[in-house]
């Protein structure tokens, strides 16, 4: 069994991999931030539009979402705080730090807090404010 790559200790097959597929929706904010990073890491760029909140998929491109995805060597995500966004909240904040090496090979680490909802059962990534 292949360790999920959101770091989770649980295998791909058992945390991330049945959303990825469609098999499973997550039922917390934290549980759509990871399997969020596992469609990086695996460039699933329709799991990530279909995850972003409908009103906020237009300034997202699946061009460059690709890309980014795809140009990145994913070393390793670390969630630093979560704020609601349980199965019970309808909002969450999830504050984490994506650690990967960029095109030009340098380690990059992306340090964001992230605004989820959940609408009619289903969380969705709304907006995200990149720390510095």
């Amino acid at each position: 069994m292949t360790p999920c790559y959101c770091c989770s200790g649980l295998s791909f097959e058992s945390c991330c991999e049945p959303f990825l597929l469609g098999d499973k929706s997550p039922e917390t904010a934290e549980q759509l931030m990871r399997s969020r990073y596992s469609a990086y890491v695996e460039a699933d760029v329709r799991y990530i539009l279909k995850t972003t909140h409908p009103s906020k998929r237009k300034y997202y491109s699946a061009a460059s979402i690709k890309k980014w995805a795809t140009s990145s060597k994913w070393i390793k995500l670390e969630v630093i705080t979560t704020e609601k966004g349980s199965s019970a909240d309808d909002k969450g904040t999830v504050t984490f730090k994506a650690y990967y090496s960029n095109e030009e090979n340098l380690s990059v680490v992306h340090h964001e807090h992230s605004y989820f909802v959940k609408e009619k059962g289903i969380w969705f990534f709304l907006e995200g404010e990149v720390k510095e």
